[in-house]
């Protein structure tokens, strides 16, 4: 199954009872947002209640992980069950938070999960049906299990820095990577060494994201260097940067590792 589902193929599956549907998208008005217009049969999950475990940001940055036992409960209570076919969307185009929830999915070791490719913006402008409200699954049970996706703590990522067969891609935007603005965190900059690759790379010019084609094509020199046991991917908090590693998975690799706390806790340990 393709991590990225195209429009087309989103149309033919909407209406089987067996498709579970998620809206995941952020900012302070995002659950008003919600209620007021989403994809029908959309239920809402939250990046930060949901999809991580936040506390200091100093140790895991912005949005830490939680436990893989509290993220099985969460699912059993958003109504996923091991064999739900999971269709995750934002608001944000190509998927940030649905990027985010789609690889926690994989880390568990689920199957049938996959990004709507577009998010809502591209399932409004063709006419998919919406609705307001609010809407959720009926409760399900979803069995705990450890993580099984690569990840990698801080003192890691601090000796890979000095680890030529090490790369470590940042894929915020070049500015903040620059270190020419920083509108989130407290200091602005890169962890050392590390190459920028915006994650906005992976879409298209109408925010779509590029073809299995392309994207192979894209990452093929890093994968060609590095197995994906030396490639470190992060962002500012650890969510765009699983916009990357689905890109890179719909694009035919195994999935690398991701830096959690990404520069939120670099900037606030290592500096």
């Amino acid at each position: 199954m393709k991590p990225i589902l195209r429009l087309q193929d989103f149309i033919k599956i909407k209406n089987n009872p067996d498709i579970r549907i998620y809206d995941v998208r952020t900012g302070s008005n995002a659950v008003e947002n919600y209620k007021n217009e989403h994809l029908t049969n959309a239920a809402y999950v939250s990046l930060d209640t949901d999809l991580a475990e936040i506390g200091d940001f100093k140790n895991g940055g912005r949005h830490p992980l939680p436990s893989s036992e509290k993220f099985a409960d969460t699912l059993g209570n958003l109504g996923i069950n091991p064999n739900s076919h999971v269709v995750i969307y934002d608001d944000k185009n190509g998927g940030n938070a649905a990027a985010r929830f789609w690889w926690m999915l994989k880390a568990l070791g689920h199957e049938k999960v996959q990004v709507l490719d577009g998010g809502l913006q591209n399932a409004k402008a063709n006419n998919i049906e919406t609705d307001s409200g609010d809407f959720k699954y009926e409760k399900e049970n979803y069995p705990s299990s450890d993580w099984i996706l690569p990840t990698i703590k801080i003192d890691e990522v601090e000796k890979a820095t000095e680890d030529n067969d090490f790369v470590i891609i940042d894929v915020r935007e070049n500015q903040r990577f620059a270190g020419i603005t920083e509108p989130i965190d407290l200091v602005a900059g890169h962890i050392p060494n590390a190459i920028n690759i915006p994650f906005s790379e992976n879409l298209d010019d109408n925010g779509n994201f590029k073809t299995s084609e392309q994207l192979h094509k894209k990452y093929e020199e890093i994968f060609n260097q590095h197995s994906k046991n030396q490639i470190i991917v992060h962002c500012g908090s650890g969510v765009t940067a699983c916009h990357t590693l689905l890109a890179m998975s719909e694009g035919g690799y195994e999935i690398p590792n991701l830096y959690v706390g990404s520069w939120s806790e670099w900037s606030r340990s290592k500096i």
